[in-house]
């Protein structure tokens, strides 16, 4: 995979206030960096996710890692066939190829920042 910035030059900068949201109030993913304008480098979202809320049902990337960092509360993720919970600071890291899902904790509501690479 080659990776190409439209301007090789340049840093992408996406504003905050501009990047567009989706999903629903108890689940909601702000687009921030689209695969397209990183050049294939990577995808970045930021999930907000409402107390016990679903983020993703299971599914894989077949050629990309799936980097979460917990912004705040509590998250479990299903990793294979391992549960990982993770809190505030936390990092998980899962492999291309390796079915996950995650959600909210039981009891707490969660914001995470979700780097996939390659995007």
């Amino acid at each position: 995979m080659s990776i190409v910035f439209a301007k090789p030059d340049a840093s992408v900068v996406v504003r905050g206030t501009e990047a567009e949201v989706v999903g629903s109030p108890k689940a909601a993913v702000k687009l921030l960096v689209d695969s397209s304008s990183a050049g294939g480098a990577l995808s970045t979202v930021q999930v907000s996710l409402d107390v016990g809320a679903d983020g993703a049902k299971p599914h894989r990337h077949e050629q990309s890692a799936e980097m979460f960092y917990v912004l705040e509360g509590a998250v479990r993720v299903l990793s294979g066939d391992q549960i990982l919970h993770a809190e505030r600071g936390d990092v998980i890291v899962v492999p291309p190829g390796l079915a996950h899902a995650f959600a909210a904790e039981q009891g707490s509501k969660a914001e995470l920042l979700i780097v996939i690479a390659p995007g």
